[in-house]
């Protein structure tokens, strides 16, 4: 009798554990990125280096974003302000300092509440050399 009684007991509160994780699971905000990656392509020496990564919490509870960080200080994000409600879409903004001739591959590091607490986003593409003054495009 003892040890149906400790089976049992094991049980509910294994099954107690478990339905607690799940609950906790539930209640995430959960980012949904357009896309993680933005290939700014070739652009132009000290062209507009300003993109977004767009996204919607497609959880059922905010998105609160504590850090957004780059992984040079040629990368410089922003994050939203206040929390990213379930059903809203908000945006991460980046400028890549397009003063830097060549190829380029940062990363932009989200930390939040989330269910996946950290992501990693990437920006890559390649800086053109700068047009010498007098030149055009057109010889």
């Amino acid at each position: 009798m003892t040890k149906n009684v400790l089976i049992v007991f094991v049980f509910l509160v294994t099954s107690a554990l478990f339905a607690q994780e799940t609950k906790q699971k539930e209640n995430k905000g959960v980012f949904t990125f357009e896309s993680t990656v933005i290939d700014y392509g070739n652009i132009e020496y000290n062209s507009d280096g300003v993109r977004a990564f767009t996204f919607t919490n497609t959880g059922n509870a905010p998105i609160i974003i504590t850090q957004v960080k780059g992984s040079c200080g040629c990368t410089v994000p922003t994050k939203p302000d206040g929390p990213i409600m379930p059903g809203e879409t908000a945006e991460i903004g980046v400028k890549y300092a397009t003063n830097r001739v060549g190829q380029f591959t940062k990363t932009v590091t989200v930390t939040s509440n989330a269910s996946e607490p950290t992501i990693v986003l990437k920006i890559k593409g390649k800086v053109l050399p700068e047009k010498e003054k007098g030149t055009s495009d057109m010889e």
